[in-house]
C-alpha cells in the first residue's frame, strides 16, 4: 500500500469536501479552515500539480464567463485512484488510533 503524504491527504480531503467547487482558492481556504493554519498559494498549487501527475486528481478548465476577466478557473476532482487512496488513508488512521484515549483529556493539554 502506498501512503499519502500529509499534504496530499489534506488536499484530497479538501477536494472531496468541496465537490464541484474545488478550485485553487477554494481549496486553499478549505485547507486553512481544516488546519487552522494560513497557507501560501504555492503550498497548495505545487502539491496539486503532483497529485495530478500521480493520477489522483484531474483538472477541468472552466469556460471563461463574460462577467469575469482574467484566466478561467481550474477545477479539481478526485479520480477513482484518488478516492481509493483517500479511503485507504482513512482506514489507516482508524487502525492507528484504535484504542488510544483522548490524549488531550488524559494529559490536560
Amino acid at each position: 500500500m502506498a501512503f499519502l503524504s500529509r499534504i496530499e491527504e489534506i488536499l484530497l480531503l479538501a477536494i472531496w469536501k468541496l465537490k464541484d467547487e474545488a478550485y485553487g482558492i477554494a481549496i486553499r481556504r478549505q485547507v486553512e479552515k481544516d488546519t487552522g493554519i494560513s497557507w501560501l498559494s504555492e503550498a497548495v498549487y505545487a502539491p496539486l500539480s503532483r497529485l495530478k501527475d500521480k493520477g489522483l486528481v484531474e483538472s477541468i478548465k472552466a469556460e471563461k464567463s463574460p462577467e469575469k476577466s482574467g484566466r478561467p478557473r481550474i477545477y479539481y476532482r478526485l479520480t477513482p485512484s484518488g478516492l481509493g487512496r483517500l479511503i485507504s488513508a482513512q482506514e489507516v488512521h482508524r487502525l492507528l488510533w484504535h484504542g488510544v484515549p483522548d490524549l488531550k483529556k488524559e494529559y490536560g493539554k
